[in-house]
């Protein structure tokens, strides 16, 4: 019979078993490291794209708040031809206040309901 390649020490094929199993635990370890990081950038990425996106709409907020404030001042400007300035602002203040309790009041009907949905 002819044993070419065939090694029959049991010791060798333990090492050679261990060696095999050290090598799977070092690539699966590596292959999780490797996702780890993956999900790390994917993360990293949504995160600018959401920071922009924040970032954009602060700016038109603050934006649209001064054009807000310019057409108070100019209702209150455009009253004072028909009565005193004192109360043409209290007139356009009250008005905003109304204005604002109202959409608060909506809002909170509209959150409330939402939430004893869940």
């Amino acid at each position: 019979m002819n044993n070419k390649g065939v090694n029959k020490d049991p010791t060798t094929q333990r090492e050679s078993f261990i060696e095999l199993l050290g090598q799977l635990a070092n690539n699966s370890a590596a292959v999780v490291h490797d996702e780890i990081e993956l999900v790390i950038q994917g993360t990293r990425e949504k995160v600018r794209a959401v920071r922009s996106g924040v970032l954009t709409v602060a700016t038109g907020a603050v934006i649209g708040f001064a054009a807000f404030m310019s057409l108070c001042a100019s209702l209150i400007i455009g009253l004072t031809s028909y009565m005193a300035p004192v109360i043409a602002a209290l007139v356009t203040g009250a008005a905003l206040a109304l204005i604002g309790v109202v959409i608060a009041f909506m809002g909170y009907k509209q959150l409330k309901k939402s939430i004893l949905k869940t």
